[in-house]
């Protein structure tokens, strides 16, 4: 797979910590160049420097992207470095619970600003650039909570939802110009570990945790990682427009109390 994506320009928003993190070193050992645009610079440059030491190539770039001004300041400072915009990968998101009768509105509008509105800025800005190169692809991180929920969960489960939808309208919209559009979303995924260094910690789960998966595990960064890798890769070429659910079939299983 390493020949796919030799030299292509990868950027990975929210690529600092977490999946994220995870989805920027998988694209570095591939042999792509990772931009990573986090507003953690912290984090951002941590990974950065962590991609490099194990030696890839890697750009970390601070970025708001729930600023407009940002994100096209991002996609041009990438051309600008670079040369070319070849992948994008839109995972940054903001995950919190808000009360429907008691939160503000603007509580509301953070989470869409980010998860959605930033996607979407991030896909207008970065098309441009894209429709250029071969091969081209945008992946973007949904979640499991665009098709379920937990209470408390309306911003975060309408942004996902938006996503899917945004989803396959891009691949509609790009389809022509070579650019395939699709979605990722992730069930339980243990990030703990995966976060800057001062805050990373060693999960552990229960069997009841571990249980609740078909296959017998709480999902990784990696996993989510390798989904990303092979969405973007002329493997996947007649793949576009799609919701791939990665959750160790948690969805799947139906759970009565006993």
């Amino acid at each position: 797979m390493a020949e796919d994506f030799l030299d292509r320009v990868v950027i990975v928003t929210g690529g600092g910590q977490g999946i994220g993190r995870a989805v920027a070193q998988g694209f570095a050992r591939e042999g792509a160049i990772a931009v990573i645009a986090d507003n953690d610079a912290e984090a951002g440059l941590e990974n950065q420097a962590a991609i490099q030491a194990a030696g890839g190539r890697a750009l970390f770039i601070e970025t708001d992207i729930a600023s407009e001004d940002a994100v096209r300041a991002l996609m041009a400072k990438v051309a600008a470095a670079c040369g070319r915009i070849d992948i994008l990968v839109n995972n940054a998101g903001l995950s919190r619970k808000s009360s429907l009768l008691d939160d503000s509105m603007a509580a509301w509008d953070e989470v869409l600003g980010v998860n959605l509105r930033g996607t979407f800025m991030a896909c207008k800005y970065a098309a441009p650039f894209l429709v250029r190169q071969p091969q081209s692809a945008i992946v973007n991180i949904a979640s499991t909570r665009a098709l379920m929920s937990e209470p408390d969960s309306e911003a975060y489960a309408a942004s996902k939802g938006g996503i899917l939808a945004l989803t396959h309208a891009l691949a509609v919209t790009l389809g022509a110009q070579g650019v395939r559009v699709n979605a990722v979303s992730p069930g339980w995924i243990e990030v703990r570990d995966w976060q800057k260094s001062r805050l990373a910690e060693q999960p552990r789960h229960s069997a009841a945790d571990r249980s609740q998966h078909p296959v017998g595990r709480v999902g990784k960064p990696e996993d989510i990682a390798a989904a990303c890798l092979y969405l973007s890769s002329p493997a996947a070429g007649f793949i576009t427009g799609t919701n791939l659910v990665i959750d160790g079939g948690m969805t799947v299983k139906m759970i009565y109390a006993e």
